[in-house]
């Protein structure tokens, strides 16, 4: 998860615990002085000097010393003003009407413009210094989303607030320091934005005479003015894309009546819950797909690969049979009936998605190819369909590499893969994320010889480096042959009619022969081939559909959801995606809901499995983010020294000092469904006390959940009244 920290912020993380306690004795002592400067200012009745009264009982005799000490009047004011806005003393209104009443509307307002801003930027450094990292602590994720919203349209707030007399200076200056809003843009936004105000006010003071209390410098009707002065750049911002909105449909024809609500284009996990849930709200809802209902997941990806990964468990099991007590035992493998069983899961699992299943929930599923031809119009083989709004849920494609010779080399990807019927002698799978780890583990486990190639240092770069070694160590253990940094160069032909892929490791080219090559490089947007970029439809520079927060494209009534825009490219990811989509698109322009993605589970069915959700120990020390790191290693649960499975840990990270979950990691049997309780409560604010206070059946897997809880509640236990209990116990004693 990204934790990009605007520039202005501090690092969450100080480089050195010397500088760390520098850093937090300092925080302590900047708002301590603060408070002290203002309990002086009341008990010395140095605020009673910051009053109309006192102003106009004083001002001939202010205006005598000002005469004789310009230079230092000015620059005393100046000072005074400055430290009054830094340390949010009351009195800055009436410091303003004394600048025109000693100084004059040019001076006065010059002095009184710059003064303030900077004295609100001191404010402003100081509420980010001292609670700025605090808030990124606890409240991470909603941070990132207001911060977004700061960097898009921060000056504008910013402008709106200080326009308006109304908003208390401090209360802007504080929170604006909480947020990632730019120094220099606070500013001069600020500078700007208060300069129609305290022009009236030091106007005010040249005319002290008239003014009987601050209430009279203010008038409703200015009040008004001021007010619709600062809504002015919002309201024209608001319009601005509304305008720019419209204009994507300059061109387009809008029919007069739409034959559906919804039309979804693509029946994988995305397009599937996304018709679900408009039909489920009794909506007309089309859904078009052009091959297999069901999409990747079930008929190449998550079903067919989990199906294999357990035959080929069991045969690792059987061989493995010494640890279970027996002796030995010996299976007959026939592959071509192993990926038979894979096709009959698929086929048993195909019914959910059929597209009889969704004809029963209403909605009616169009066999065909559809392409774009209007923002509210896909044409499929010569039929024309209206839908109010569109979903795009195409999906996404094995990447395939532009790599000489590879064309010709007969290669598998996760697609193609499962139409095998002969097991390779050599395998060789060119990637090094979970699809190239799975399949990997699974192909040597039935008796391939399998050299795996990454280019990085390691495999699953996405997740801890403990958790990776654990899963090479596997593989390893498994007869794969890992060969990480090494970058593929070409496939090459022997004279022989063998096969081998040349790679560059350290400046040298090594080669590794093969029968059959496995692609494992990731998977690309499907984009392209249905009107798309004739519509006018935009991509990101990764190839993916863009997206707002909202899910939609660059047309409004167009949203999208799934594999086709990411970020996450995940089944379960494409179904909570696929509810937003759907929604705002059945609720436009009435309501609408941003996708909330704070809390993303994922796995590697690997043998041990890896699971995570949140933010890992690796991505913690890299973006400097404060973090306490609590450990559980399974080999010490019972239930796994049962199971002969007593490997892997399980790791949670917490806020410092405070029972907040940050993220967590498992790796070990089962880690995919242990993940599920810790996904329970980052969702929903659980901590690792309640974890612990839940009864967990024993014995279980789960009770490593329980026990890393346990371990993070001695790490915090109260040591001073353990120590007095002792004490206690042994009076009680005699």
């Amino acid at each position: 998860m990204p934790a990009d920290l605007p520039a202005d912020d501090p690092p969450a993380v100080s480089k050195t615990p010397a500088a760390s306690r520098g850093r937090r004795a300092l925080r302590w002592l900047l708002p301590l002085s603060i408070i002290g400067l203002l309990v002086w200012a009341v008990a010395s009745g140095a605020t009673d000097a910051l009053t109309l009264e006192s102003l106009k009982a004083r001002q001939a005799g202010l205006d005598a010393w000002v005469a004789d000490n310009r230079l230092l009047a000015l620059a005393a004011f100046f000072a005074v003003y400055v430290v009054v806005a830094a340390a949010s003393i009351p009195g800055a209104a009436v410091l303003t009407v004394a600048a025109g009443a000693l100084f004059g509307l040019v001076v006065g307002t010059l002095l009184v413009s710059f003064a303030s801003s900077i004295g609100a930027s001191l404010a402003f450094l100081a509420a980010r210094f001292v609670l700025r990292d605090a808030l990124r602590t606890r409240w991470r994720e909603r941070l990132v989303k207001i911060d977004a919203g700061i960097a898009r349209d921060g000056a504008f707030y910013l402008f709106t607030l200080r326009l308006v007399p109304v908003f208390p200076f401090f209360v802007v200056n504080l929170l604006a320091g909480l947020t990632a809003l730019r120094l220099r843009t606070f500013y001069w936004v600020s500078q700007l934005g208060m300069l129609a105000g305290t022009v009236v006010y030091v106007y005010a003071g040249t005319q002290l005479a008239q003014v009987a209390s601050l209430s009279d410098v203010l008038s409703p009707g200015l009040l008004g003015a001021f007010v619709a002065l600062g809504v002015l750049p919002l309201a024209a911002r608001v319009a601005a894309r509304w305008l720019a909105a419209r204009r994507v449909y300059r061109g387009h024809a809008r029919p007069a009546r739409y034959e559906y609500n919804l039309l979804v284009i693509g029946a994988g996990s995305a397009g599937l819950v996304s018709a679900y849930i408009g039909a489920a709200v009794n909506a007309r809802v089309a859904l078009v797909e052009k091959h297999r209902m069901g999409g990747d997941c079930l008929n190449t990806g998550c079903v067919p690969s989990k199906a294999l990964l357990r035959t080929a468990r069991l045969l690792a099991e059987g061989r493995d049979s010494a640890r279970y007590g027996v002796r030995a035992m010996t299976a007959e493998v026939d592959f071509g009936e192993a990926m038979q069983r894979v096709h009959d899961v698929i086929a048993k699992i195909a019914p959910h998605d059929s597209p009889e299943r969704y004809a029963g929930l209403g909605v009616d599923v169009i066999h065909g190819e559809a392409t774009l031809v209007s923002p509210w119009e896909v044409e499929v083989d010569g039929r024309r369909i209206s839908a109010r709004s569109l979903v795009i849920a195409t999906g996404a494609r094995p990447l395939v590499p532009d790599l000489p010779g590879l064309a010709d080399s007969g290669y598998l990807t996760s697609d193609t893969v499962w139409g095998l019927r002969t097991l390779p002698p050599r395998l060789l799978v060119l990637g090094g994320g979970p699809v190239g780890c799975e399949l990997s583990q699974a192909f040597a486990r039935f008796g391939s010889a399998v050299v795996q190639v990454e280019m990085g240092p390691r495999l699953l770069s996405r997740e801890d480096a403990d958790a990776a070694a654990a899963v090479t160590a596997r593989l390893q253990e498994d007869g794969v042959r890992v060969a990480t940094g090494h970058r593929a160069l070409r496939v090459e032909r022997d004279a022989d009619g063998g096969q081998r892929l040349v790679c560059d490791h350290d400046g040298r080219e090594v080669t590794f022969a093969f029968d059959k090559l496995l692609l494992a490089l990731g998977r690309s947007a499907n984009v392209e081939g249905f009107g798309l970029e004739a519509l006018g439809v935009r991509l990101t520079d990764r190839g993916t559909i863009e997206a707002d927060a909202l899910l939609r494209t660059n047309f409004p009534n167009i949203h999208v959801c799934g594999d086709v825009t990411g970020p996450y490219q995940f089944t379960h990811v494409a179904a909570h995606q696929a509810w937003y989509a759907a929604v705002n698109a059945l609720l436009a322009p009435w309501w609408s809901f941003d996708a909330d993605y704070r809390v993303i589970p994922w796995a590697t069915f690997t043998d041990p499995e890896v699971a995570r959700v949140g933010l890992s120990e690796d991505e913690a020390r890299a973006q400097e983010i404060a973090v306490e790191v609590t450990h559980y290693g399974i080999d010490d649960l019972d239930r796994a020294i049962a199971d002969s499975a007593a490997h892997g840990y399980v790791k949670v990270l917490t806020a410092p000092g405070r029972d907040r979950i940050l993220g967590a990691t498992i790796v070990g049997a089962h880690g995919s469904e242990l993940l599920a309780e810790f996904v329970l409560a980052m969702k929903h604010g659980i901590g690792l006390n309640k974890l612990l206070g839940t009864i967990h059946v024993y014995p279980t897997m789960s009770e490593a959940n329980k026990y890393v809880a346990g371990n993070w509640k001695r790490a915090h236990a109260p040591q001073r009244v353990l120590r007095w209990a002792q004490r206690y116990f042994r009076w009680r004693r005699g």
